[in-house]
């Protein structure tokens, strides 16, 4: 996992959601019970990846616990998919990260290839578009919405690129980081979930060529 990075100064931190007891216990901090959070989550994954609707009713009885006790520990269903979801989302920003390094791209280049790759393996991802096709409105609600705690932590991870390669001297932001970094992912979140917002194709390349040109880069 990425660590975070200094905010710019003068810049205003887009706001995440209250970290739960199932998030605070993903990041390696919490007390171990005979059923705990993490357990309520590895079975929540495993019926979302298999397609399965997650009930929090159903999932408290399979866990034993109360349905109020796992509210608490999860937050909302909402919140308990966006976990899901971003246990899936890290991997492959972190091989996109990889492989754009690997191919010599610097500043604008960078985060926008990064960017253009991540969007490329999360749309492709079977049960995400299963998800998305399912329900499409709540699907945008969990992944877009300004309580998406997919969405504030994409927020992070493209500020963290942006600052990256600031530091190296590669780029010069055009705008504040944390705005530049927001505007990022609703870029991407435009053209990546056109399908359910507008009716339109999604375009993941035109996400890319527009980060591009917001950063002072060359359409290709």
């Amino acid at each position: 996992m990425a660590t975070s990075r200094p905010r710019a100064a003068g810049s205003k931190r887009h706001s995440p959601p209250k970290a739960t007891r199932l998030a605070r216990e993903l990041a390696g901090g919490g007390a171990k019970a005979k059923v705990t959070p993490l357990d309520a989550f590895q079975l929540a994954r495993k019926k979302w990846l298999a397609g399965e609707r997650i009930d929090i009713g159903a999932l408290a009885k399979e866990l034993g616990v109360g349905r109020a006790t796992l509210f608490r520990w999860v937050g909302s269903r909402e919140l308990l998919i966006g976990e899901i979801i971003w246990s899936i989302q890290v991997p492959f920003m972190e091989k996109a990260r990889a492989e754009v390094k690997e191919r010599g791209a610097k500043g604008a280049a960078y985060v926008a290839g990064v960017s253009e790759r991540l969007m490329e393996g999360i749309r492709s991802f079977a049960p995400l578009r299963r998800f998305i096709e399912n329900d499409p409105e709540y699907a945008l609600r969990v992944l877009t919405s300004k309580s998406s705690t997919v969405q504030s932590r994409n927020v992070d991870l493209v500020r963290e690129n942006l600052m990256d390669q600031v530091e190296r001297g590669h780029l010069t932001p055009p705008l504040p980081i944390d705005t530049l970094a927001y505007v990022i992912v609703r870029i991407g979140e435009a053209f990546v979930y056109a399908d359910v917002i507008s009716g339109r194709e999604p375009a993941i390349d035109q996400a890319a060529a527009a980060i591009l040109v917001l950063l002072g880069g060359k359409p290709r």
